[in-house]
């Protein structure tokens, strides 16, 4: 008989590496030292903890790091139920490039849940911005595609005046010097400045930061692997700029918008000087906004295109959300004109928007249509010009994708488009057309968020709005009870 041979068994397929485990192995060939979780609190500021390469293990991608006292960020937890977890998404890995001393070192941005369930937390901004592309999926609408546009100031120096103290608590009184080499009140040898208002698109030696600003474009490209579109030396004199990314959907839009806004700072810093995002820092020339671009589509298509439109070629859907963004407006800038500063900027004059209304290439509109080309289906888009950079850009953006949402399912026609200089027309003119105003203040914006914040309860919880509005009106308090410089011009002869 001939002999039998035996059967060979199948080899056994090899377990699949998770996700955690390939970036890990990846990290350790690179010879990542040091992992940096980047996270965002209620008010938008980046916050981090470094912990070893060898502290970070592949199941703590789903499980997440226990390195989070919650109780010590404003906003968030009790000091009764303070532990919270980071979930590093593996989707944000970026190089940190300065610093090289301390070993390579990567970064996470991570999403915040509740220590012991592992629960989303309802006060972690990036939590909310995650709920509302969901409530936006479920309405139809697949992708949302943003695109703000953050404007920033560099100056050389910021001296306050007789000290920090002094100006924190006010007894002896206080005051500050913006020093910057492009600025036309610096003193010394005479140079050539830019004047007020007259630094748009500016080369240099007048624009003296084009080499950093390059710098910090290269970063974003190299090493956080983001999109750029251009930058440029903006209206305002004291090196005033404007970085804007290439859009990209809600959640990753807002991931870049905060590395934007870290390496500017670090790169500033490096160099000796103060990157500042604060929205009226000089007076007399135009404050820094956040134009935020938005469009909705669905099945590959804008929902906010139609070739048939002859105004501006925009869909009724977009009309619909337009009236939504109009009719919330005033209680939206409690969001995304979040503190005492911004209300600085919101003055007419200046290109910031002051009254609620939309038109097709306006800028003294709050909602502006793009108009450079016609026929262009995957360039339409709506322009908010409300914004300002001192925005948390999660809260900002599911804010006002909420409220354009309310408008599309109650179909909230916005009044008729208003194409002429907002700013040069009758009180009557106004309300003949109805045109409404911003609010005047952080307080007025607060009240208007207080009555009017049902649009937004599919994504924020009752709890954040809650903790938000009365820190915020802390904020408010606290400024108000100060002595300002300028009172001791105007009053000290009463």
């Amino acid at each position: 008989m001939p002999t039998q041979k035996k059967s060979r068994r199948p080899a056994k397929p090899a377990a699949p590496v998770s996700e955690g485990a390939a970036i890990l192995e990846k990290l350790k060939a690179e010879k990542v030292r040091w992992v940096q979780l980047f996270y965002t609190d209620v008010f938008g500021g980046y916050n981090m903890v470094s912990i070893p390469l060898s502290g970070l293990e592949a199941e703590m991608f789903e499980g997440g790091v226990p390195k989070l006292d919650g109780s010590s960020v404003r906003g968030f937890r009790e000091i009764f139920e303070s532990d919270m977890l980071l979930i590093p998404d593996p989707r944000t890995l970026a190089r940190i490039p300065w610093d090289p001393g301390s070993g390579g070192t990567v970064r996470f941005i991570c999403d915040v849940r509740i220590g012991g369930t592992s629960v989303p937390y309802e006060h972690d901004p990036r939590w909310v911005a995650r709920k509302t592309e969901r409530v936006l999926a479920d309405e139809g609408f697949e992708h949302s595609y943003w695109g703000p546009e953050v404007e920033f100031f560099v100056f050389d120096s910021v001296q306050l005046i007789p000290s920090v103290q002094a100006v924190r608590d006010a007894w002896s009184g206080a005051g500050y010097l913006l020093g910057n080499g492009e600025a036309p009140w610096q003193t010394g040898p005479m140079q050539p400045t830019i004047r007020f208002k007259e630094g748009y698109h500016r080369t240099p030696p007048l624009d003296a930061l084009l080499g950093l600003r390059d710098e910090v474009c290269n970063i974003l490209v190299d090493d956080f692997h983001l999109t750029l579109d251009a930058h440029h030396h903006e209206v305002a004199t004291a090196s005033q700029a404007e970085i804007n990314l290439r859009y990209d959907d809600l959640v990753p839009m807002a991931d870049h918008i905060q590395d934007l806004r870290y390496v500017i700072k670090n790169v500033a810093a490096r160099h000796g000087k103060i990157a500042c995002l604060m929205p009226k820092p000089v007076y007399g020339d135009n404050g820094i906004g956040m134009h935020t671009n938005q469009s909705l589509w669905s099945d590959g298509r804008n929902r906010f295109y139609d070739a048939a439109d002859k105004y501006a070629e925009v869909s009724q859907t977009c009309r619909y959300y337009i009236g939504g963004l109009l009719k919330h407006a005033r209680a939206l800038c409690a969001i995304t004109n979040p503190i005492t500063n911004s209300y600085r900027r919101l003055v007419p004059g200046y290109e910031a928007p002051v009254f609620i209304a939309w038109s097709k290439a306006n800028r003294s509109a709050n909602v502006r249509i793009p108009f450079y080309h016609r026929g262009r289906p995957g360039a339409k888009r709506i322009e908010y010009r409300t914004p300002d950079s001192a925005a948390n850009i999660y809260l900002t953006e599911a804010a006002l994708a909420l409220a354009g949402l309310d408008g599309i399912r109650r179909k909230m026609e916005p009044p008729p488009p208003v194409d002429e200089n907002i700013y040069r027309l009758t009180p009557e003119k106004r309300r003949e057309l109805e045109i409404r105003e911003l609010p005047g203040s952080l307080g007025e914006a607060l009240d208007c968020l207080e009555s009017d914040h049902a649009f937004l309860r599919p994504a924020f919880a009752n709890s954040l709005l809650e903790t938000y509005i009365a820190l915020k009106r802390e904020e408010q308090l606290e400024l108000n009870l100060r002595p300002h410089p300028y009172e001791f011009y105007r009053y000290l002869d009463v």
